[in-house]
């Protein structure tokens, strides 16, 4: 996944509305959600402080920025008696 920005998005004069955010954290998976993460802080950065836009945005970095540490379950239950894969994330303490 390309970190690049629609052409129509990188206008710095170009509004960015909560619709925006939404196309680009939709469908996020923890494996491209670091991408999309930077994505949305770039397309928020020069929106003031209370911005809805903003606002929304730094709630999504922060979903995926949890998402792509610890979101990914690994593996499953495939036989009876085998443990699933272990989480991605780094052991908390």
């Amino acid at each position: 996944m390309s970190e690049a920005q629609r052409p129509d998005q990188r206008d710095p004069g170009a509004a960015v509305t909560i619709d925006d955010i939404r196309e680009l954290t939709g469908a996020a998976t923890p494996h491209f959600a670091q991408q999309i993460r930077n994505r949305v802080a770039r397309l928020i950065s020069g929106l003031p402080a209370g911005h809805p836009a903003r606002t929304f945005g730094e709630s999504e970095v922060r979903r995926l920025t949890a998402l792509g540490t610890s979101g990914e379950v690994r593996g499953g239950l495939a036989q009876p008696g085998m443990p699933g894969l272990p989480s991605t994330a780094l052991p908390k303490g």
